[in-house]
């Protein structure tokens, strides 16, 4: 059960980082992140109270304090990295940074995973780094004196002497150093908020969330920015904050009772879901590895489930 749980949180991280992308592209994005974010700590307040009683401690009120630090910066970077850059990149590549922290401080921490479930992580995260793949065409030049345009490099009727020349390189694409630095940061939302004891219910959540608010409140009137945003990209802030604080929560449920490397690791396939729907809603294209990445990621899932 905590692995499906764990999927899930996935799928709606993807979604949810899809639509705050989208809407970073059409307004400022400390202001999405604030809507965002308000939206669901305003839902978890009003769920909180009506769940069964649980005993935080102050330890786990700070790890969620901490998570919330580390969770709104890497949000906050991963929704502008995804408005200037292409998801396809920037999503993958903040999901490899994010589980390394994790998995990494498990291991310091001693636990022993089987020889499938490892098998499934390393595949996992090749998968995630092989979606985000892409390599764009450039025009290098053609014969001296030709006047064929790039885009009718291929045509039909134009010399082959005088077409440019077409070569695929590969280059840092944009966002890519935004969203390594967005990795870190969400790898500490991970790690901070699994540390948080079951014992403590959503309470370290809701922390999270409020210390989030709280600081991208703070930043917003410093800068004297505004919050207004057309109407549209309010209701879809508002959205992409439901759906955050849902996988938030079923990732979270998951940890109580679940490998902590597992769990990171299945929560961390959300790019699938991100790259899928750029594709559906923005036409981004899959290119060969890019597709292979979606399919090993599936096959990396039923190895870790099969292991753990």
């Amino acid at each position: 059960m905590p692995y499906l749980l764990a999927l899930a949180s996935a799928f709606l991280y993807g979604a949810a980082d899809f639509i705050g992308g989208f809407t970073s592209k059409r307004a400022e994005t400390i202001a999405v992140v604030l809507v965002s974010q308000f939206s669901g700590f305003i839902i978890l307040a009003l769920i909180v109270p009506l769940l069964p009683a649980v005993a935080p401690t102050g330890r786990d009120l700070l790890w969620g304090a901490a998570a919330g630090i580390c969770g709104s910066v890497g949000v906050a970077l991963l929704y502008r990295g995804l408005a200037i850059g292409t998801m396809a990149i920037v999503a993958p590549t903040t999901a490899v940074c994010a589980v390394i922290l994790p998995v990494a401080a498990a291991a310091a921490m001693g636990e022993r995973l089987s020889t499938l479930a490892v098998a499934g992580i390393g595949l996992a995260l090749v998968a995630i780094v092989m979606v985000g793949q892409e390599s764009r065409p450039e025009v290098l030049g053609g014969a001296p004196g030709s006047t064929a345009p790039a885009g009718l490099a291929d045509a039909e009727g134009v010399p082959a002497e005088e077409r440019p020349r077409i070569m695929r390189q590969r280059r840092i694409p944009a966002g890519f150093g935004i969203a390594l630095l967005s990795g870190i940061a969400i790898g500490g939302f991970f790690l901070s908020l699994a540390r948080a004891s079951a014992d403590a219910g959503l309470w370290p959540l809701l922390v999270a969330r409020g210390s989030s608010v709280a600081l991208f409140g703070a930043i917003l009137m410093a800068r004297g920015h505004s919050l207004r945003m057309p109407v549209s990209a309010t209701a879809m802030a508002l959205t992409g904050g439901v759906l955050d604080m849902v996988a938030n929560t079923l990732y979270l449920v998951a940890t109580w009772s679940g490998s902590l490397s597992i769990i990171v690791t299945l929560a961390s396939l959300y790019p699938a879901s991100t790259v899928l729907l750029a594709r559906v809603f923005l036409r981004e294209r899959l290119n060969g590895v890019q597709v292979a990445g979606v399919i090993g990621a599936l096959v990396a899932v039923l190895l870790i489930v099969g292991g753990g």
